[in-house]
């Protein structure tokens, strides 16, 4: 697999409305046939608009965009979970550029913005199934299930899902 040349960079503020439009594209390319276009439309709303992204940056998630040939190509979202620990919130990648090795060089590239990193743990969808087969191919390890309930009668049948840096 041909690795792409990424980088990370961290969002300001001021690129909350380009953060918003690239989840926009994602989502609906990605997740209408895992959860349906109505729980998509729901969780654009509740996590996506500019006033829950500002709240989400004030609460302390660092936002990276995710740069290949000088474009944004995806963006993750991680926050420290105390010493050692990290929680990656959101990593997503614009569909157009799966398959070219961009996740795996992205998840380096985040590993290394975060040294002291000895766990890292995210949720995905149990129905997600290109994601987790991504998520086993980078050393995350599936820790518990997780059913969460986002209001208005959605909930997140989730994988908690565990990475551990190699010693």
């Amino acid at each position: 697999m041909n690795h792409a040349a990424v980088s990370l960079r961290q969002a300001s503020p001021a690129e909350i409305p380009a953060i918003r439009d690239l989840a926009h594209r994602i989502w609906w390319a990605h997740y209408p046939e895992i959860i349906g276009e109505e729980q998509v439309r729901y969780m654009l709303d509740l996590n996506y608009s500019v006033g829950a992204l500002e709240r989400q940056m004030a609460e302390g998630q660092q936002f990276w965009l995710v740069e290949t040939a000088g474009a944004a190509a995806g963006f993750i979202a991680v926050s420290s979970q105390g010493p050692g620990g990290y929680f990656i919130h959101k990593f997503y990648l614009d569909n157009e550029q799966r398959g070219r090795g961009l996740g795996a060089s992205s998840f380096q590239a985040l590993a290394l913005r975060f040294p002291d990193a000895r766990e890292i743990r995210l949720t995905v969808n149990r129905q997600n199934f290109k994601s987790i087969n991504f998520y086993f191919k980078v050393g995350f390890i599936i820790e518990k299930c997780l059913d969460i309930d986002i209001g208005s009668g959605f909930v997140m049948n989730d994988f908690q899902m565990l990475w551990r840096r190699p010693a």
